[in-house]
C-alpha cells in the first residue's frame, strides 16, 4: 500500500517522518519540531537535501579524485542535521539522504512513501512575502501525505502540550475527511483539546437575521450549516477527545489564521483533482501557509465525487476544496 492510500484510509504504516534541509537555521528549527513529532509517533526521521550540484559540476571525479565542492557542502548539511536531530530526541533513528534535482520535485516523490513531510520556510517582508516559500507552497500542493510548514518565527516545538490546542479548518465535506482524522490524532498524541473552527459568511452584505431562531441556536441559515458541519466533523470522534466548536463569520481565508492565533498546529486539507497539474492547494490553505504564526499542516485529500462525474458527462463547476467554502470574494 502507497503513503498516499495509506492517508486516504487510515493506515498505519511503518514509514519515516521526511524533513527537507538546506543548513538554514530556519530548517534546523524544522528538524527540532520533526523531531519531537517522530518521538510522539514512534517514528523514524528521513532527512533530505536536494540540489543540483551534479548538473553544475557533473559526477566525473577530478584529477585528485576528490568530490564536487556542492557536493560536499550538501553531506556537510544533512550531518549538521543529523547531529540537530540526535541532540534534540536521541532515541529517534535518524537517515540521511542527498539528492542531485530540484527540491520541489525530490520531496513531492518522497512524500510517497512519508507519514509525514515537514518543511521550514523563510520570513515575509516586501517582495518576499509575495514569493514566499516557494517550495514549501509548491510541495505542499502535490505531495501525498500531510505538509508541515514552519514559519521562520516558529521555535520549533512539538512536545506535548506545548501550547495547549489543535485547530482544525472544517471543510465542505467533513464526512471521512483526512483532515479531520489527522487533526484529531495530532490532538490525541499531544495530549491537548481539538478546536474545530467553521467560517460562514451571510449570502447578502446586509441580510439581518433571515428567521428567529426556536431553540436558542444559530440565527442566519449560513450559521447553523456552519454549525451543523462542525459537528458533523467531530461526531465520531474518540470519547476521551476534548473538542470545543466555533463557528465565525468571515471569509475562512481570513478567520483561520486568527483562530489559530498561539496554537500548536493548524490543520486544514487540500483537495486533489485527478487530472489536473497545476497546484493543487485552495485560497484558504495558501492564505494560512502565508499568514498563520503557528505550524500549518496540509492534509491532501482524495477526488471529490464531482471530479469523477465530470470526466464521465463532460464539465462541470468545479469543487469547493476542503477548508474553503460555497461563497467566494
Amino acid at each position: 500500500m502507497s503513503a498516499a492510500t495509506a492517508h486516504a484510509f487510515g493506515e498505519p504504516l511503518d514509514l519515516p517522518m521526511v524533513v527537507g534541509v538546506d543548513g538554514s537555521e530556519r530548517s534546523l528549527r524544522a528538524v527540532d519540531w520533526a523531531a519531537d513529532e517522530a518521538a510522539l509517533r514512534g517514528a523514524s526521521l528521513r532527512l533530505v537535501h536536494a540540489s543540483l550540484w551534479e548538473r553544475y559540476e557533473g559526477t566525473t571525479p577530478t584529477a585528485d579524485t576528490e568530490e564536487p565542492s556542492e557536493e560536499l557542502m550538501a553531506e556537510d548539511v544533512v550531518e549538521a542535521a543529523e547531529r540537530r536531530a540526535h541532540r534534540r530526541q536521541p532515541g529517534v533513528k535518524v537517515f540521511t539522504d542527498v539528492l542531485p534535482e530540484e527540491p520541489e520535485y525530490a520531496l513531492t516523490r518522497e512524500s510517497r512513501s512519508a507519514l509525514l513531510l515537514v518543511l521550514g520556510c523563510r520570513g515575509r517582508s516586501g517582495m518576499a512575502e509575495a514569493l514566499l516559500g516557494s517550495v514549501s507552497v509548491a510541495v505542499a500542493g502535490h505531495a501525498h501525505c500531510p505538509v508541515i510548514v514552519l514559519r521562520a518565527n516558529h521555535s520549533g516545538e512539538a512536545r506535548p502540550q506545548a501550547h495547549g490546542r489543535i485547530v482544525l479548518g472544517v471543510g465542505d465535506s467533513p464526512a471521512g475527511s483526512a483532515a479531520v482524522r489527522f487533526a484529531v490524532e495530532e490532538s490525541l498524541l499531544r495530549g491537548v483539546p481539538l478546536e474545530a473552527v467553521r467560517a460562514w459568511r451571510r449570502r447578502h452584505p446586509y441580510e439581518q437575521h433571515a428567521q428567529p431562531p426556536t431553540t436558542g441556536g444559530p440565527a442566519h441559515p449560513q450559521e447553523r450549516q456552519a454549525r451543523d458541519l462542525v459537528e458533523e466533523a467531530l461526531h465520531d470522534c474518540p470519547a476521551g477527545l476534548q473538542k470545543r466548536c466555533r463557528t465565525v463569520e468571515g471569509r475562512a481565508q481570513d478567520v483561520l489564521p486568527a483562530a489559530a492565533h498561539g496554537a500548536d498546529l493548524l490543520v486544514v486539507g487540500a483537495r486533489r483533482r485527478p487530472g489536473h497539474f497545476g497546484l493543487q492547494l485552495g485560497r484558504v490553505a495558501h492564505r494560512a501557509l502565508h499568514h498563520a504564526d503557528c505550524p500549518v499542516a496540509v492534509v491532501p485529500e482524495p477526488a471529490w465525487e464531482g471530479d469523477r462525474t465530470r470526466r464521465r458527462d463532460g464539465p462541470a463547476p468545479a469543487p469547493p476544496a476542503h477548508g474553503q467554502h460555497t461563497e467566494t470574494g
